[in-house]
């Protein structure tokens, strides 16, 4: 599918996409591989992104393969929140000339969340939710970094943790890849200095340190075969348990 696709890119007239579940990427990696090399606009649309899978188990459940594309030179990967993020995740690949495109998309419904405007999404990340947002007026003691489906749960901390008189900013970051490449001064609007930083996404660790993150929320063993629910409280994936970190992260200052 993944080669065809390039094939159909590289004759012109049609934008070609295909959909496959996240984890079998593996199988299309050497055609993505030269989508990116030889600078064609193909967009994979890839679904069932990490545990949220469920019952299915840890052989079809995304662990390593988000941060597996993000290697990739060239590819813009995508792992939007909610709808808005993926219409902009969309819009971005289409006017891609000159790469492909891979657009990560979880299995569960996901709620809207509300923002101010969708210029920024098109930046990579961007400040979902002040401080002020949750009745705090005071300037931000940590960020909270997230994608895809674990940006609710980012949300609902940082309300839990306004109770507490903590004030957080949420930065949703659809798009390492694309965030990467803004200003300087822009990823210093969105991630100032001086202020401590967590990351949580529900897959591997490793590629969320290079943000100056003190603590990441993450998963870095395999999955296993139950509802989404039981597995996100088993691995972590809970607004107590971000809510937990960042008051580990400010006591440790």
């Amino acid at each position: 599918m993944a080669a065809i696709m390039n094939g159909i890119a590289l004759h012109g007239g049609y934008i070609p996409y295909g959909g496959t579940f996240l984890t079998f990427s593996d199988y299309s990696r050497n055609a993505i591989r030269m989508a990116a090399l030889m600078k064609r606009r193909v967009v994979h649309v890839f679904t069932h992104d990490s545990i949220g899978l469920g019952e299915d188990g840890p052989t079809h459940q995304s662990i390593e393969h988000a941060a597996s594309l993000r290697l990739i030179p060239n590819l813009d990967v995508w792992r939007p929140a909610d709808t808005a993020e993926t219409a902009v995740a969309w819009t971005h690949a289409l006017t891609q000339n000159a790469r492909p495109s891979a657009l990560l998309l979880s299995r569960q419904n996901l709620p809207y969340a509300p923002k101010a405007a969708l210029d920024a999404i098109a930046k990579g990340a961007y400040v979902l939710a002040e401080p002020a947002e949750v009745g705090l007026r005071k300037k931000a003691q940590a960020v909270i970094i997230a994608t895809g489906s674990e940006v609710q749960l980012a949300l609902h901390a940082q309300a839990e943790l306004a109770r507490l008189k903590i004030a957080v900013r949420v930065v949703s970051m659809p798009s390492n890849t694309v965030f990467d490449r803004q200003s300087t001064a822009y990823k210093a609007s969105v991630l100032p200095a001086g202020v401590p930083r967590v990351a949580i996404e529900a897959g591997v660790t490793d590629g969320w340190w290079k943000y100056g993150c003190a603590a990441v929320v993450g998963i870095d063993r395999y999955g296993e075969s139950a509802p989404a629910p039981a597995l996100f409280k088993l691995f972590g994936f809970t607004a107590q348990n971000l809510v937990d970190t960042v008051r580990k992260v400010l006591a440790s200052k």
